[in-house]
């Protein structure tokens, strides 16, 4: 029986920082299509890991180390996945990192870091992808961004500026790509429930940032599944559409933003003044969600999103490379 066109079937499918979180929610998704897919990612381990879940599906799942911050790493690899698989038809630029704290104890590089990250990284992946994209029939990037590329955030100023630069991004290269019938789609996640908030990075008053992160991030009322997010992700990868912005909350913020800037303004205002103040001892120093514990975090009130840091590959023993 033939496949439908829009069907992720025998299609080739490149995610980065495809091991755990956002990244393996899409990777189970696909393989249940039958997708062919190469996870990235810098941890070896991560990766055995997620292989392991994947392969329960029955798809071709292959892994591959690879720093995406690399620009050499990442041509190589992106050469030897269309090697191996025949051909490149989806690119997901997912990778992230996140620093929290307030702007005070934020320096140039934690700047450098997310824009490496965040904007170099698929801009470097995008462009050793596209020689293969080209021969597609099928082809897709995906930039995964954030509703904080939108609406800037309080005490996510490297995050924000990194995640606008990739919007940036996205948005150029759909203008480009359009004539030679390669789709692009910007994804603006809002608080999703990925285990992310354990291996994110936090500075200043770390434990009182880590806690106010983690409740938000477990909060049913405005955090989504990262499954379910997984889920409307890839149908509008299907569908080719330009832009999504994933949870109702993101949507509202970043419309109210759009129509009301002024509003928004007073109101991210008013939310800066209940997060955590700068002190003057205070060190420079990041720490990992691990290392940030408290007795809110982990509670009861956080349970869904530790319960994410199971289900999405997202525990570890030791501090994630940065």
């Amino acid at each position: 029986m033939t496949a439908p066109p829009d069907s992720f079937v025998d299609k080739v499918v490149v995610i980065t920082g495809g091991s755990r979180g956002l990244g393996l929610a899409l990777a189970r998704r696909l393989a249940q299509e039958n997708a062919k897919l190469a996870i990235l990612a810098r941890d070896q381990q991560e990766l055995v890991d997620a292989k392991s879940d994947l392969d329960k599906y029955g798809s071709t799942v292959t892994m591959w180390t690879c720093d995406v911050k690399n620009e050499s790493s990442v041509r190589s690899t992106v050469e030897e996945i269309a090697s191996v698989l025949g051909g490149i038809d989806v690119l997901i630029n997912n990778a992230g990192e996140i620093v929290v704290g307030p702007l005070d104890v934020m320096d140039r590089k934690d700047f450098q870091d997310a824009l490496d990250i965040h904007f170099w990284a698929p801009f470097n992946v995008t462009l050793a992808s596209l020689p293969h994209l080209y021969k597609s029939q099928f082809a897709r990037v995906v930039n995964i961004a954030s509703f904080g590329g939108k609406v800037a955030v309080p005490h996510l100023a490297p995050y924000c500026v990194s995640k606008f630069a990739l919007v940036g991004l996205s948005d150029a290269l759909r203008a480009e790509l359009s004539a030679k019938n390669i789709f692009v789609t910007t994804v603006a996640p809002g608080l999703l429930r990925t285990g992310s908030h354990k291996n994110a990075f936090f500075k200043g008053q770390h434990r009182k940032e880590f806690t106010w992160f983690s409740l938000g991030a477990s909060n049913p009322l405005i955090s989504m599944d990262a499954d379910r997010a997984a889920l409307q992700i890839l149908d509008a990868v299907r569908r080719r559409r330009a832009e999504l912005t994933v949870t109702l909350a993101a949507r509202l913020l970043v419309i109210t933003q759009a129509i009301l800037p002024d509003l928004t303004a007073k109101l991210i205002k008013v939310i800066a003044r209940f997060l955590p103040r700068m002190q003057s001892q205070t060190e420079n120093k990041a720490y990992t969600g691990w290392e940030s514990e408290s007795i809110l975090s982990p509670s009861l009130l956080t349970r869904f999103a530790d319960r994410a840091t199971r289900l999405y590959n997202g525990l570890r023993k030791y501090p994630p490379p940065r």
